[in-house]
């Protein structure tokens, strides 16, 4: 079960600060620990600045779950950019279209308790994840 959501809007640098902070606090709302709270921030982090550098901005659905007693935090990334053309060559270790280290999806992914992409080229992406108490 999903309870209240906000919606971020990623348009600048700035934008990617607002979103570790809020997915921060309501990590902390949702009763993850440190380490839980740290991975979260950092996959989060990590797909915004993804969402604008190559999805050209877009927005951070964050969402508190609570199913028989867990809880858990979910954040949707959605962007109208140029989309990835092939995904599992994108979550693959030091692949990268830019200039980083390749490590961003695959680390993200590796972080997180449940993880989505959807994307295809020229419509955008989806990124969804999520991490439970």
């Amino acid at each position: 079960m999903a309870t209240p959501r906000s919606t971020l809007q990623i348009r600048t640098s700035e934008d990617i600060v607002r979103v570790r902070q809020e997915v921060r606090a309501r990590a902390i709302e949702a009763g993850l620990g440190l380490v839980d709270q740290t991975k979260i921030v950092t996959a989060a982090s990590e797909l915004a600045r993804n969402t604008l550098e190559y999805g050209r901005g877009g927005e951070a659905r964050l969402e508190m779950l609570q199913d028989h007693g867990r809880r858990g935090l979910r954040i949707v990334f959605e962007d109208r950019g140029p989309g990835i053309p092939d995904i599992d060559q994108a979550l693959r270790d030091g692949f990268t279209t830019g200039k980083g280290m390749g490590l961003g999806l695959g680390g993200a992914r590796r972080l997180c308790n449940e993880f989505n992409i959807v994307s295809a080229p020229g419509e955008g992406t989806r990124i969804t994840i999520a991490r439970w108490k």
